[in-house]
């Protein structure tokens, strides 16, 4: 008779364990979806700007406000510069989403002169890739 036991089991028994089954690979894929879904997206508010006329020799600031548009924390890991009269100034700590931060660049023109139209290029983990940061202007030759 234990042997007829096996066929002989609860049919509700099997369906409450399908069930069960059902619901955890439901809730596994909600929660690795979510983790797929969940990105940084880095935001430019203006990325280009116009210093207009400066003296050879100045120093020009350009502060660039970015936003995290996305639902995941934002890093900026690099920022790739076309020349080395310009430096960038930003923190490496993460940027909340919904949160705002100012990008500093400072533009030397000591060893420049004439039209200038210069670009940095920001590196995150940001799905998509921001516009360069984009300047321009005329440096007089003193």
């Amino acid at each position: 008779m234990d042997k007829l036991s096996i066929y002989d089991e609860n049919p509700s028994a099997k369906n409450g364990r399908i069930f069960c089954f059902r619901t955890l690979l439901f809730c596994c894929f909600v929660l690795i979806s979510q983790t797929l879904s969940s990105q940084p997206q880095i935001k430019v508010v203006e990325p280009k700007k116009n210093f207009g006329w400066v003296t050879r020799g100045e120093l020009v600031t350009l502060d660039y406000l970015i936003e995290n548009t996305g639902n995941a924390p934002l890093v900026i890991t690099e920022a790739e510069v076309s020349c080395s009269c310009t430096t960038v100034e930003f923190s490496r700590e993460p940027l909340l989403p919904g949160q705002s931060r100012t990008i500093r660049v400072v533009f030397n023109t000591s060893s420049v002169y004439g039209r200038q139209d210069r670009e940095v290029l920001l590196r995150s983990n940001s799905a998509k890739a921001p516009p360069p940061l984009r300047y321009k202007g005329i440096v007089k030759n003193k």
